[in-house]
């Protein structure tokens, strides 16, 4: 076998593994999240709610309260947008990514609006008692599903560029991950979201970005074809 043979081989393999992993994450989520949609107001989630806000406490602990606000203020709309506008402006201005930097406010604004639709459509309220002030509706969690869909992009990006730097891709995996889960955690802790609600909006931002991202690219991929064949339209594009 020679060796551009193997090497068409080995890119065809990893492309049917990260093809099928996208597809697994992807029905994951929609599964979970209208398996979660089902059971919201059904009284076994209602005595799985009540144990996770224990659970929660007992985990990160009495007396918390101030470094779990901010851990959660990591996954607001204010933060994001900031954090988002600025890596627009690095991929734009530093990187020259235009279409990395497309996929930022497209994952960010399409998760919040389809955090809202979904509010509206289940009603739920909140969790009586909560720790620090929350407003609006229940299910799903607004933190929670932009935080899986926004620092999962990050997982993404790290994951497709880093690919020659094993060790730190996979720690900068690692932690973002991690960031997710502890997010949603806050959030029961702070009881401004029952439990059901955080696995809901993670798993509803997961299968926001995994249809968002190969979207995209089929749309980079048919610019990317018109502009060879227009020559005159790739000398109009910014570089």
């Amino acid at each position: 076998m020679t060796k551009h043979l193997r090497r068409l081989l080995a890119g065809f393999t990893l492309f049917l593994t990260e093809f099928a992993v996208t597809l697994l994450l992807g029905t994951a989520g929609v599964v979970a999240f209208l398996a979660l949609s089902r059971e919201v107001f059904d009284q076994d989630a209602a005595t799985f709610d009540a144990a996770a806000f224990q659970w929660t406490q007992a985990l990160l602990g009495p007396q918390r309260q101030q470094w779990v606000e901010a851990i959660t203020f990591l996954a607001s709309r204010n933060f994001v947008t900031v954090v988002g506008l600025a890596l627009v402006a690095w991929l734009l201005l530093v990187r020259r990514r235009h279409w990395y930097s497309l996929l930022v406010p497209v994952v960010a604004l399409g998760s919040i609006t389809l955090n809202l639709v979904l509010k509206q459509i289940y009603h739920r309220p909140r969790p009586l008692l909560p720790l620090t002030s929350a407003s609006g509706l229940s299910f799903p969690s607004g933190h929670a599903m932009i935080s899986a869909s926004f620092y999962g992009l990050l997982i993404y990006f790290a994951w497709s560029r880093l690919r020659h730097r094993p060790l730190l891709r996979y720690v900068v995996v690692a932690v973002l991950a991690g960031l997710i889960i502890l997010i949603g955690l806050t959030r029961v802790y702070l009881r401004v979201h029952y439990a059901t609600d955080v696995l809901a909006g993670i798993a509803a931002g997961l299968a926001w970005l995994i249809i968002a991202i190969p979207l995209l690219q089929q749309l980079e991929k048919r610019v990317s074809v018109r502009f060879r064949k227009d020559p005159q339209l790739a000398e109009k594009q910014p570089q």
